[in-house]
C-alpha cells in the first residue's frame, strides 16, 4: 500500500479495537483506503500515513470504536412508537398485528425503516439484523442512509400484514436471495417469525432455502414462558428442543430472546453453536423476564445484543442495551461479575459481526475490515476521569454522545446529522401519518 494514497486518517482518539485481544490505544488510530482499514496504531506509527491523506480527522476528546451491530430488530414498526402500552406480549401481539394491517404496505414500511434506522445510525448502529413484511424496502431504507442490513423473507403461516400465501413468501424469500446475495452490505436471511406462528414445515422448508444460499436464519424463540407453554402443548416439547429436532440450529441460526431456557436448552443451544440474541430493554419492558445470560455465556453461547422495535421498547437504543447487558443480570443473580464489561462490549462488535458470518469484515477495527466506525464524544463531564475506556462507554456513555459515524470510511453521520438524507422529510412525512396510526387501533 503506498502510504499517500489514502483518502482518510483519524488521530489522536483513544482507540477501541474491539480485537480478539481487545487492544486499547490510547493515543491512535486508523488510515483508510477505499472503504477499507489499512493501517491501526499509535500517533506516531500513523504519521507516515498523513502526509499523503485527502483528509486527516483529529479526534482528541474522542473514543474511535467499531460501528455497533444490533442483532434485532423491526425498525419499521418506530411509526408504533408508544402506541402499545402495558400489555404482556401475547395480547400486545394482537393489538401490533392490528395497528400493522390497517398501515403498512411497502411504501409505509420504508418510511417506518428509514425512521428507525435514522435513530439507530444517528447513535452509531453501522449494521442492523432486522425482521419486517417488506425486506426489499428494508434494503432500501438501509442504502438511503448508508448502512448495511441482515434481512430477507419473513415467514408467518397467517396470511400476515402483507397477505402473503406460502407460495408467495417462498417466491419472495428466493427472489431476496438472487437480488443481494454476494453484496457487502446485506447479509442475506430468512425470517420465519416463530415456532407459535409458524408450522414445522414451514420452519423447515425456510431453512432448506438459506441452507441452498449459504444464508442466516433469524427467529423469535423462548420470549415469554407462555409461548414455551403454548410450544410444549402443541409438540410434546419446548421451543429449543422444538427447533433443535427439526434441525434448525446451527452456527447461522439467530435466536431473538431465549430468555426462558432451562439447563438442557442452554447446552443445546451451546451444541449446536446457534446465536442468542439478547433484547433486555423490551424484554424487561414487556414484563417478558430476565435471559439467563451469565449462564449462558458460562456454557460457551453465543451472545448478541438488540433492541428488538421501538413499538415494544419505544427507542432503538443500543447504548440502553449494553448497560443492561452489563448491568442487569449482576443484581438479578446478586453477582458483581455476572457479566464483565469486555463481554458485554464484544455483544455488539465483533461477536455480532461473527453472528452474522461477518466477521471477516466488521465488528473490530484491523487492517484490512471496513472502515465502519464510530467516534464518540469523551470530553463531557460524565466520561471525566476516565480510567478505563471500556468501562466508560458500557456504564458512563450514551447515545447522544455520538459525533460522527463512517460506513466503509464515508461519513454517514457528522456532528449529529445524517449526510445522506434530509430526516426532515422523514419526520414530516411520519407525523403526517400519525393521525391513521392512532385510528388503527381505535
Amino acid at each position: 500500500m503506498i502510504k499517500d494514497a489514502v483518502e482518510l486518517v483519524i488521530r489522536n482518539a483513544i482507540v477501541i479495537t474491539a480485537d480478539r485481544d481487545r487492544r486499547v490505544i490510547t493515543d491512535g488510530g486508523v488510515a483508510v483506503s477505499q472503504g477499507r482499514i489499512v493501517a491501526v496504531g499509535t500517533a506516531a506509527e500513523l504519521a507516515p500515513w498523513e502526509s499523503g491523506a485527502a483528509r486527516v480527522l483529529d479526534a482528541s476528546g474522542m473514543i474511535l470504536m467499531p460501528g455497533l451491530i444490533n442483532t434485532h430488530c423491526h425498525a419499521g414498526d418506530s411509526l408504533f412508537r408508544g402506541l402499545v402500552e402495558d400489555l404482556p406480549l401475547e395480547a400486545w401481539l394482537q393489538t401490533v398485528w392490528k395497528a400493522e394491517g390497517a398501515i403498512l404496505n411497502a411504501e409505509t414500511s420504508y418510511l417506518g425503516t428509514v425512521l428507525g434506522f435514522a435513530e439507530q445510525l444517528l447513535t452509531g448502529v453501522t449494521t442492523v439484523m432486522d425482521m419486517f413484511w417488506y425486506p426489499h424496502e428494508t434494503v432500501r431504507a438501509a442504502r438511503a442512509l448508508g448502512m448495511r442490513v441482515s434481512t430477507g423473507g419473513i415467514f408467518f403461516d397467517p396470511p400476515g400484514v402483507n397477505g402473503h400465501t406460502p407460495e408467495r413468501r417462498i417466491a419472495e424469500a428466493e427472489r431476496f436471495f438472487a437480488d443481494f446475495s454476494g453484496a457487502d452490505d446485506v447479509f442475506a436471511a430468512v425470517m420465519p417469525h416463530g415456532a407459535y406462528t409458524v408450522s414445522p414445515d414451514t420452519l423447515k422448508g425456510a431453512r432448506r432455502i438459506t441452507d441452498s444460499h449459504g444464508g442466516l436464519y433469524s427467529i423469535h424463540a423462548a420470549e415469554t414462558r407462555a409461548e414455551q407453554a403454548d410450544i410444549q402443548a402443541r409438540y410434546g416439547r419446548s421451543v429449543i428442543r422444538h427447533l433443535d429436532a427439526h434441525g434448525l440450529l446451527d452456527q447461522r441460526t439467530v435466536l431473538a430472546h431465549c430468555v426462558h431456557l432451562d439447563d438442557e436448552e442452554i447446552a443445546i443451544v451451546a451444541r449446536t453453536r446457534a446465536v442468542v440474541s439478547h433484547n433486555p430493554v423490551s424484554n424487561l419492558k414487556l414484563g417478558s423476564g430476565i435471559a439467563r445470560i451469565p449462564d449462558m455465556l458460562a456454557a460457551g453461547v453465543r451472545v448478541t445484543l438488540g433492541t428488538d422495535g421501538a413499538i415494544s421498547g419505544n427507542d432503538l437504543d443500543m447504548w440502553l442495551a449494553l448497560r443492561l447487558a452489563a448491568m442487569l443480570h449482576k443484581g438479578a443473580n446478586e453477582k458483581a461479575d455476572a457479566v464483565a464489561t469486555h463481554q458485554a462490549l464484544d455483544m455488539l462488535t465483533r461477536d455480532a459481526a461473527d453472528a452474522l458470518g461477518a466477521g471477516a469484515t466488521i465488528g473490530s477495527l484491523e487492517t484490512g475490515k471496513l472502515a465502519d466506525m464510530v467516534l464518540v464524544d469523551a470530553s463531557r463531564a460524565h466520561a471525566v476521569p476516565m480510567f478505563d475506556p471500556v468501562t466508560h462507554l458500557v456504564y458512563s456513555a450514551g447515545k447522544s454522545d455520538v459525533r460522527h459515524v463512517f460506513l466503509a470510511g464515508e461519513q454517514v453521520v457528522a456532528d449529529g446529522r445524517l449526510t445522506r438524507v434530509d430526516l426532515d422529510e422523514t419526520l414530516a412525512a411520519v407525523r403526517a401519518l400519525t393521525p391513521k396510526i392512532a385510528a388503527s387501533i381505535a
